[in-house]
């Protein structure tokens, strides 16, 4: 039976849809920036077809925004936008921690406190996308344990659009140090305590983004 050959075309456009998709979560394009067809060819060493088929997706996810004569920009989000995807964060990341609890096993709360360490470097050093990285990274080795694929993928989707604006606010928070409810976390997950762990992730995502949208 022959081996059936992988697609360029697809493999292309999946390259730049992932790097693209990367920036945009960890802040690396800022709110307002324009995002061309030429220079993500440019970038990307590929042709305009999976560069614009990377924008149109994510444009459809919310990470980019299009306007009616096709410009494409990071989009720059309002207080009350902000507002509205903390409150998603905290209804969809609180139950993810919920049903994350009964799987959650030392390796995994090392692990945790590893990338909480690095929360902190990444403070220390006024290191915007680092930190927002290993925050992501933090909160998203907890919700694989959960074994919920879908609910994680709209968790993300929300991480994707609020990228740009988080490190645009970043220097509004001025965080030293790791942070205070990522080790609350961390200590309800040693405890089992799952009302502890639910209270730690809501505070956890409501007060980052109340700083924010200040």
């Amino acid at each position: 039976m022959m081996r059936k050959q992988s697609d360029p075309a697809a493999h292309a456009h999946d390259r730049v849809y992932r790097g693209l998709r990367a920036r945009v979560m960890y802040g690396q394009i800022n709110p307002g920036q324009a995002l061309t067809l030429r220079g993500i060819g440019a970038e990307f060493s590929v042709s305009m077809t999976p560069a614009r088929e990377a924008l149109r997706r994510l444009v459809a996810e919310g990470a980019l925004s299009m306007t009616a004569s096709g410009r494409v920009t990071a989009p720059d989000l309002t207080p009350e936008r902000l507002e509205e995807l903390a409150a998603l964060r905290a209804l969809i990341e609180v139950e993810l921690a919920s049903r994350a609890l009964p799987r959650a096993h030392m390796a995994l709360i090392d692990r945790l406190q590893t990338l909480n360490n690095a929360v902190g470097e990444a403070a220390e050093q006024n290191d915007p996308v680092g930190y927002i990285k290993a925050n992501l990274d933090f909160h998203r080795t907890l919700y694989l344990r959960a074994q919920a694929p879908a609910m994680l993928a709209m968790a993300e989707t929300v991480w994707l659009q609020m990228g740009p604006t988080t490190r645009a606010l970043y220097a509004r928070i001025r965080r030293r140090g790791t942070p205070q409810y990522h080790r609350l976390i961390i200590a309800a997950l040693k405890a089992g305590d799952e009302p502890g762990l639910r209270l730690a992730v809501r505070s956890d995502v409501t007060q980052a983004l109340k700083m924010l949208a200040r």
